[in-house]
């Protein structure tokens, strides 16, 4: 593909991303656009560090689930260094899996199982998060070249930006949501005991914190119970 008509496909994926209507819309189209617009790419997929462990998500493939936990079991492979960015490096290949196990031993031997032949992952990053990785996987080894590299990075930098946002937004509908829910418990509470507004929140604060219940989840208990047990 030539880089005119890589741009210009760019530019669509950009309006496709802006027009998804949740988080995981989102990401799905970012890694179906890493397997149509980047070279050489068989699949794809983001990779989290999370303090239990690693997340998957939107992989194209099953491959791309076996690779991240198996960095996750061992703690080591380009992919999971891309997502730990105290390495302070946001960029990771293995062009051949067959030509390299030094830097990473325990990985490249095991991956070479599950049927990779190259790969890179590179940091999803804005300028106030850290986001995961956004995993390229290729079957074949030497595929990906430095126009790749670049197509990845481009590819990357829009899918930063539009996972941030669909993130953002996803956050604010739920606060918006859950707002809404404690505002019509309190209501049915106020009207059913005659307490005031303030008396109704502390009624609905205490059962959350004596029974270690989330304040929405106690709120929806309300209105679907139209009070508390």
């Amino acid at each position: 593909m030539d880089w005119r008509t890589f741009a210009e496909r760019m530019a669509g994926l950009s309006r496709d991303l802006l027009a998804q209507e949740t988080v995981n819309g989102t990401l799905q189209r970012i890694t179906d656009a890493a397997v149509e617009l980047v070279e050489g790419c068989d699949a794809a997929g983001i990779l989290l560090l999370r303090d239990k462990g690693i997340q998957s998500l939107a992989p194209t493939e099953q491959l791309v689930v076996d690779s991240d936990r198996l960095q996750g079991r061992l703690g080591e492979g380009p992919c999971f260094d891309a997502a730990r960015t105290s390495t302070g490096e946001r960029m990771f290949r293995i062009f051949d899996f067959t030509d390299e196990a030094v830097r990473w031993p325990a990985y490249v031997p095991e991956a070479r199982e599950l049927g990779l032949g190259s790969m890179m992952g590179i940091l999803l990053y804005t300028e106030d998060e850290d986001l995961g990785a956004l995993n390229f996987y290729s079957r074949r080894p030497g595929v990906f070249t430095e126009a790749s590299e670049t197509a990845g990075w481009l590819l990357a930098s829009h899918a930063a930006v539009a996972f941030s946002s669909a993130r953002t937004h996803a956050q604010l509908q739920q606060a918006i949501g859950t707002r809404h829910t404690i505002g019509e418990a309190m209501g049915i509470l106020m009207g059913r005991h005659r307490v005031s507004e303030e008396r109704a929140f502390e009624v609905l604060r205490r059962y959350s914190q004596d029974h270690n219940i989330k304040l929405r989840d106690v709120a929806r208990l309300v209105c679907e119970k139209g009070g508390l047990p």
